[in-house]
């Protein structure tokens, strides 16, 4: 799909909700960020990675970022099975977003503190 420069700046065509809803949820930038700096993990040392998410939270999540196509699962056939999750090509493209996301954080983080506002902002276990 081509966007042209009017597209960007029409809210009528915005598709932030779009991106948002691939990859908005209390885990996934974790998950993503665990993957794309760490590398292809197991299940289990996902869990260990980030100890406060429920095994049914974390299978939520890693289905949810295999749908989006941003990570991949394998199967191995062996016994007992093994399964790896990895970053996708296509979920590397979001490095600079997230990136970019945690600087804006950070700085809004400092922005509520200088305002007094800083217990207003709901912010993770992780």
């Amino acid at each position: 799909m081509t966007m042209s420069p009017n597209d960007e700046l029409n809210p009528s065509q915005c598709k932030v909700v779009v991106a948002l809803d691939a990859i908005v949820g209390k885990w996934k930038p974790i998950l993503l960020l665990q993957l794309m700096t760490g590398g292809t993990k197991r299940f289990s040392e996902l869990r260990k990675l980030i100890p406060n998410i429920t095994q049914r939270m974390l299978t939520s999540q890693l289905r949810d970022l295999e749908e989006q196509d941003l990570i991949q699962r394998v199967i191995y056939a062996q016994i007992p099975p093994k399964v790896e999750y990895s970053i996708t090509d296509y979920g590397k493209t979001l490095m600079p977003l997230l990136h970019e996301m945690h600087k804006w954080g950070v700085a809004h983080l400092e922005h509520m503190d200088e305002k007094g506002l800083e217990d207003s902002i709901p912010i993770g276990d992780a």
